[in-house]
């Protein structure tokens, strides 16, 4: 190897830099993209032993049912909040429009006594309708996604309470919408419909980001929106198609809801906005868009759960569980910026 003036290495040239070994940063961070959900599964495990040596009953069949209960509502609407946050936007209005349709539907049951399949229609249209108009205004008025939901969340808020009139609403035993609040026991193992109908959600949309065209249209207007234009990506339609199959899930989480509520309730849900996001970016989903799956947001909302639960076995003052959450959500965007900057 030549030397220059003073002794010193000339600089390495690009063959030695393509065949040097990566180093173990390289590695963590090359494992990482290519499983976003990886680092909030190890968490998650982790968080269940942590949990587990603290307090023995948190491993019970009963508790862990109770957690898995607890989830069905955000972790749903967590999976078409994913699809929004893919596209490098964010919709800060989908708890409001779920309260909004869970409300509708209930009220139409016990006041009209419209037929529970045609209230469930209504409610998933009412839903999709909804984020249509978030879509409409982000890809035809060209508004940022957080300045549109920001004031849709609003005009929802407002809505779901002059329709309510201040009136909760509950639901005769027996009736069809509480089918997703029915108990399945599996011996101590005891989960509502809600957690299944979720499950099923998840295997939908996973599938369909997956092995469909949709999805990795999807990832590519999330990732640049600019070159996937170029590409001949319609990217305004696949921006409203994300928000409209978001309006989908939000029509199943609102399902859920009346049945684990028992009925319309429009204080329900105040803080689902921000849970479906947190699940979301502690999943591993980049707020920037193009990186993530849907897997990641059900392994993020559990998560959460599974802290909440833990340390209030363990006796902690709730404070703690909102000092846990906030720390668990700084941490994972902390880790998505250092895998974004070691790409760049």
């Amino acid at each position: 190897m030549t030397t220059h003036v003073g002794g010193e290495a000339p600089p390495p040239s690009a063959e030695e830099l393509l065949s040097r070994p990566p180093t173990p940063a390289q590695r963590v961070h090359a494992v990482l993209h290519r499983q976003p959900a990886l680092s909030p599964a190890i968490v998650l495990i982790l968080a269940g032993v942590a949990f587990g040596l603290l307090n023995d009953r948190f491993y019970r069949l009963e508790n862990l049912s109770l957690v898995a209960q607890q989830v069905a509502v955000v972790g749903s609407l967590a999976a078409g909040q994913t699809l929004i946050v893919l596209t490098a936007g964010i919709d800060l209005s989908i708890g409001a429009v779920m309260v909004l349709a869970s409300l509708v539907m209930s009220k139409l049951v016990f006041d009209q006594g419209v037929p529970g399949v045609l209230v469930l229609l209504i409610g998933a249209s009412i839903a999709v309708l909804a984020e249509a108009v978030n879509g409409l205004l982000v890809t035809q008025v060209r508004l940022p996604p957080f300045i549109v939901t920001l004031g849709t969340l609003s005009v929802f808020t407002a809505i779901t309470l002059i329709y309510a009139q201040g009136q909760t609403v509950s639901l005769k035993p027996g009736a069809f919408l509480l089918w997703s609040g029915k108990t399945v026991s599996v011996g101590s193992l005891h989960l509502t419909t809600g957690v299944l109908m979720m499950i099923a959600l998840y295997a939908v949309i996973g599938f369909a980001l997956r092995y469909t065209a949709w999805g990795r249209h999807l990832y590519a207007v999330g990732d640049d929106a600019d070159a996937s234009r170029l590409a001949g990506i319609s990217v305004k339609r696949v921006l409203l198609s994300a928000y409209m199959t978001a309006g989908a899930a939000i029509a199943v989480a609102a399902w859920i809801l009346v049945g684990r509520v028992g009925g319309g309730d429009p204080n329900s849900g105040l803080n689902a906005n921000l849970e479906s996001i947190t699940a979301v970016v502690i999943g591993g989903t980049s707020l920037f868009g193009g990186r993530g799956v849907v897997l990641g947001s059900l392994i993020g909302a559990f998560i959460v759960q599974v802290f909440v639960n833990g340390l209030a076995l363990a006796g902690y003052d709730p404070n703690y569980q909102v000092l846990a959450v906030g720390l668990l959500v700084i941490a994972a965007v902390s880790v998505d910026q250092w895998i974004r900057s070691v790409k760049a």
